[in-house]
């Protein structure tokens, strides 16, 4: 079967992989879409410092059940459409100990310590399966990177009538967006492109700020009386958006991390302490939050179709990235149907 590697930064492309096999537990998957987020181009820009080449990319899955294993509960058929969380849990770390296994500390993720799904099958332990009877193949494929976004306005203790602002409108951001909007929340969208910025507001954002053109700090300020945000939820993982989101948020608020820095961050840890702030990381999601990402999918009207910037073919994923590597602003999400 037909799988895309990536052998080596910069270097994408579609080989031959042995068909997987099934175990008692396990559960033979046909995988139809794959979305590709930005651990993936990371991946192929060789940044990604958790991957070790060649590596099969995908994470983000919609599938569809081909076979079951004869220990696999009969609530898994044949012919049902699922997707999965992509995270494995040791169980033993302090992380998982406190029943925070999105965190734990010998994770590996499918597609970045491990080889992933954009490949025609992909053979999984059925207790990774989610399944949403109601949502389309696409929608299933979007719900993992929403989830992550989600996680990260549950790690920010978002409430109603509180002042959010989301640093960053990728496929993560409006997961955050469309979270912090449905706990009732007034959200403020960053980004430096002008379609973005309207795919957020029609994921919930009240308020959107294009931050090449605009003063931040100063519409910050109207918005919110000059308090500041309550809680500010950084999605893009810059030095310079590290810094904004601690100069930005209101003393005594939150800020929520779940980019990545490429690069040392520089603070000047004064307003850590004269704020009196609460600095949190977020990473990868938890089954809860899958299960939320299913339900707010099923009570709004998100823009999922705004939100894939590019459909494009299992043969046709290593020219996709590489249009992404040389202008990333201009993607948000690159859906792959197999």
């Amino acid at each position: 079967m037909q799988a895309v590697y990536i052998q080596k930064p910069l270097d994408a492309i579609v080989g031959q992989l042995e068909a997987p096999s099934t175990g008692p537990g396990d559960v033979l998957l046909r995988v139809r879409y794959v979305g590709m987020c930005g651990s993936d181009l990371s991946t192929y820009r060789g940044k990604n410092p958790l991957v070790s080449y060649p590596r099969i990319p995908g994470h983000e899955i919609a599938a569809t059940i081909e076979s079951v294993g004869d220990s696999v509960p009969s609530g898994f058929r044949p012919g049902m459409n699922v997707t999965l969380s992509p995270y494995t849990a040791c169980g033993q770390c302090a992380s998982c100990k406190r029943n925070r296994p999105n965190a734990c500390k010998n994770n590996q993720t499918l597609g970045v310590q491990r080889d992933g799904a954009l490949t025609e099958y992909i053979c999984v332990p059925h207790g990774k399966l989610i399944v949403a009877e109601k949502l389309s193949l696409r929608e299933l494929s979007l719900v993992e990177p929403l989830t992550v976004g989600y996680h990260a306005v549950r790690r920010g203790r978002v409430g109603a009538g509180e002042n959010v602002l989301v640093l960053g409108c990728g496929a993560v951001g409006l997961g955050a967006i469309a979270a912090a909007a449905y706990s009732g929340a007034n959200v403020t969208a960053v980004d430096v492109d002008d379609k973005k910025l309207e795919i957020a507001e029609r994921a919930g954002a009240v308020t959107s700020i294009n931050s090449k053109s605009q003063l931040m700090a100063e519409r910050l300020g109207k918005i919110t009386a000059g308090l500041g945000p309550d809680v500010v939820i950084e999605a893009i993982g810059t030095p310079e958006t590290f810094r904004q989101a601690v100069e930005l948020v209101a003393f005594t608020g939150r800020v929520v991390y779940i980019g990545y820095a490429k690069d040392e961050v520089h603070y000047d840890s004064r307003l850590f302490v004269q704020k009196e702030l609460d600095i949190l990381g977020s990473r990868n999601a938890l089954p809860e939050d899958f299960e939320g990402v299913i339900q707010m999918l099923g009570a709004t009207q998100f823009p999922l179709n705004e939100m894939v910037s590019r459909v494009v073919a299992l043969n046709d994923v290593p020219k996709a990235l590489q249009d992404w590597y040389a202008a990333p602003a201009s993607i948000s999400k690159i859906l792959v149907e197999l």
